[in-house]
């Protein structure tokens, strides 16, 4: 499916049928439906609104999210101390291993910095990728153009990225990778960027959700002439009250969103 959106020259309505697509449009849709059944047929137009109510409330519980979540992306765990370790022990054997952190968004403008600044996801995965960096002693790189959302001319992410990195983690990038949009961009230029350096382990650093469809674009990239590996961060923790994991959240309603849109970027091959 994405190989036909490149095909009709339509990559950058990516965001907009994402947005159309997910919770709550479809939803919302369904109760005006329903209304619109009350006056032919009152019964299937009340069971209609009523699934539709449900189905919102259900959408915005962390209980659904985290469930989903393993149900349809079945996430890889995260990184133990262990082999972090043994990353460390394979750093200083002096073998070729980087660190790849995969872009998460950003504003080409932060008021109260003055500056282009990143989004709380990408400054997430940028601070672990840090901290793992320092860990083990392994190079950094970023991967992230100016996005299908964002305007033609905007500074890219990987830069911004690099300078976060450097002022405010104190931990430099080695590679910057500044033109891809989207996460197939970002592992095909990556390791296109990587390859020629002799590096053949690649550690990669998203949000759990985003994982297994990273990890199937980079090993699609490398086509088995490099190591890929799975850092995941942001776990979806369980609730500790039981009620609350059941009633609407924000972040149960984000996660689950985020849930869904990486389960129809890996059924539509994106």
């Amino acid at each position: 499916m994405n190989s036909f959106f490149v095909l009709l020259g339509i990559e950058s309505w990516k965001p907009v049928l994402t947005a159309l697509l997910l919770p709550p449009v479809p939803l919302l849709l369904m109760v005006l439906v329903g209304a619109r059944l009350l006056l032919p047929r009152r019964g299937l137009g009340w069971t209609v609104i009523v699934l539709s109510v449900t189905l919102l409330w259900f959408s915005m519980c962390a209980v659904s999210s985290y469930s989903l979540t393993r149900l349809l992306l079945r996430p890889p765990p995260a990184l133990t101390p262990e082999r972090i370790a043994e990353l460390k022990a394979e750093v200083r054997a002096k073998k070729p291993v980087a660190i790849v952190v995969l872009g998460g968004g950003m504003r080409p403008y932060a008021v109260e910095y003055g500056v282009a600044d990143l989004d709380p996801l990408a400054l997430e995965r940028l601070r672990y990728a840090a901290w793992l960096s320092r860990e083990t002693g392994a190079p950094l790189a970023y991967s992230g153009g100016a996005g299908w959302a964002q305007r033609e001319g905007d500074l890219s992410e990987a830069e911004v990225g690099a300078r976060v990195a450097e002022r405010d983690f104190g931990r430099p990038v080695r590679w910057v990778e500044n033109r891809s949009r989207d996460t197939r961009e970002n592992a095909a230029r990556t390791v296109a960027l990587l390859k020629p350096e002799g590096i053949t382990h690649l550690v990669v650093v998203t949000h759990e959700v985003h994982m297994q469809r990273a990890l199937r674009a980079f090993d699609a990239a490398a086509q088995g002439t490099m190591k890929v590996e799975a850092a995941p961060i942001g776990g979806l923790p369980r609730v500790t009250h039981p009620l609350l994991a059941w009633l609407p959240s924000t972040t149960g309603y984000t996660n689950l969103r985020a849930t869904l849109h990486e389960w129809v970027g890996l059924l539509m091959g994106a």
